[in-house]
């Protein structure tokens, strides 16, 4: 006989709990301690399984009824309902961690333990706080790709054409992580590049002149600020690393005794070991730097903390300082000239500027080269900064091949005895890199 709800609504607690049966396995559970709960009695695969459903009066004889109705459908289906419920759940748990703001900053913390720098992950929460707003509550594959591109676009619209692409390019890889995790089955923001506007490409300020890169380097001798931001310079145009990587220097990293300063891959943009041959010129300024700060962990310590390195702006604010805009010539701009004015000089092998530029190869190729070009970019980083002297003296510049020139007429000009007597004997010396002509 069907239960009905006044049925459910009298029923008292008792010594032992019992049961009221409504029909097709439906029955409300009362315990001693007065609770009122659904339950369903079924058989999956011969055997006796309950089904909770909720507690009385908050579920009523009429939804409980229909919540038998849909369990029976997936049975008849052959689907067990207490598996399927736990499915939800785990269904539900999922979809509270698959939005994009706890799949972005699991994202960040990820690259945090991968070793990436402060300044990159700040990058990447920052493209992200300009979205949030708009898609950080909404799960990954709810997401659909106007959504992404129209909060996009809200940056977009203010002119700001490089922002936008990098927050899609920082979208698209929460996505592919979401993907790889399994709380997202595809990356919606992966093709979105071709409904953003293009941002021009801007290359980094540089001076290519030799003449005027002459008086830079004379302006860097006489700049009066700090002294540690007169070596950073001073050694800038002989090793032409990226700002970062001058300015997190530390002492570990300088092999002064080898002439060699190894940076380890955390402090790389490229997350790779890279190796710097240091010149009698960079060594010299090294060792100058090691009287002031050899007591500190970092070779150029920041003015007002020697325990924090330079601010990113310190370099270029003194480049300023000196009256070059910046339009002119950027910190970042020495390893475009060292890239122009050694490429001019036809002296050395491309892939060997390349890799002193640290623009590295992955492939085992790439790790050969690393090995193969050392010897290479050692005598390159000393003519580079033999070449250097000759432009700071501002007398008689000559063009990078020119000085390739005059250095090799002064090599083979035989070398005559000062006896006063005659010889046949010729003595040459050796020229930098004229194996690779």
């Amino acid at each position: 006989m069907a239960l009905s709800d006044m049925t459910a609504r009298l029923a008292k607690p008792a010594t032992k709990p019992y049961k009221l049966y409504d029909e097709h396995g439906l029955y409300l559970f009362v315990t001693p301690a007065g609770g009122k709960f659904w339950r369903l009695k079924y058989r999956w695969h011969g055997v006796e399984k309950s089904l909770s459903m909720g507690s009385y009066p908050e579920i009523g004889l009429d939804e409980a009824r229909q919540r038998r109705h849909d369990a029976r459908v997936l049975l008849a289906h052959g689907v067990d309902p207490n598996e399927e419920r736990k499915r939800q759940e785990k269904a539900k748990i999922l979809e509270k961690s698959s939005t994009l703001r706890v799949v972005a900053l699991e994202f960040i913390e990820k690259k945090r333990k991968d070793g990436f720098s402060e300044k990159t992950l700040y990058k990447m929460a920052w493209f992200f706080s300009l979205v949030e707003k708009d898609l950080g509550d909404q799960a990954l594959n709810d997401l659909m790709p106007y959504e992404i591109l129209q909060a996009i676009r809200k940056v977009e619209e203010n002119g700001h054409y490089e922002t936008a692409n990098r927050i899609r390019g920082f979208i698209a890889r929460v996505f592919r992580y979401g993907v790889l995790t399994g709380r997202a089955a595809t990356n919606p923001a992966a093709e979105l590049g071709e409904a953003l506007i293009k941002p021009k490409v801007r290359h980094h300020a540089a001076i290519i002149d030799p003449s005027a890169f002459g008086q830079l380097l004379r302006d860097i001798d006489n700049y009066g600020g700090y002294i540690g931001t007169r070596l950073a310079l001073r050694l800038a145009p002989h090793v032409f690393v990226r700002p970062g990587e001058l300015r997190s220097a530390e002492w570990t990293d300088v092999d002064r005794d080898n002439s060699v300063w190894k940076i380890p891959s955390e402090k790389m943009k490229m997350r790779e070991p890279h190796s710097v041959p240091l010149s009698r010129q960079s060594l010299a300024i090294i060792n100058e730097a090691h009287v002031r700060f050899g007591n500190y962990k970092l070779v150029f310590p920041a003015r007002k903390s020697w325990r924090k390195p330079m601010s990113d702006a310190t370099l270029n604010k003194a480049l300023r300082t000196m009256g070059y805009r910046n339009e002119d010539m950027v910190s970042h701009g020495f390893r475009s000239t060292a890239s122009t004015l050694l490429n001019e000089s036809r002296l050395w092998a491309p892939e060997t500027i390349e890799l002193a530029l640290s623009h590295v190869d992955d492939s085992v190729r790439g790790i050969y080269q690393r090995s193969q070009f050392w010897d290479e970019r050692v005598e390159m980083a000393q003519w580079w900064s033999d070449y250097l002297d000759h432009l700071r003296t501002g007398i008689d510049i000559l063009s990078p091949k020119q000085f390739a020139q005059r250095q090799r007429k002064a090599a083979s000009r035989p070398i005559e005895p000062t006896t006063g007597y005659s010889s046949n004997v010729t003595m040459r010396v050796n020229f930098p890199g004229q194996s690779y002509r």
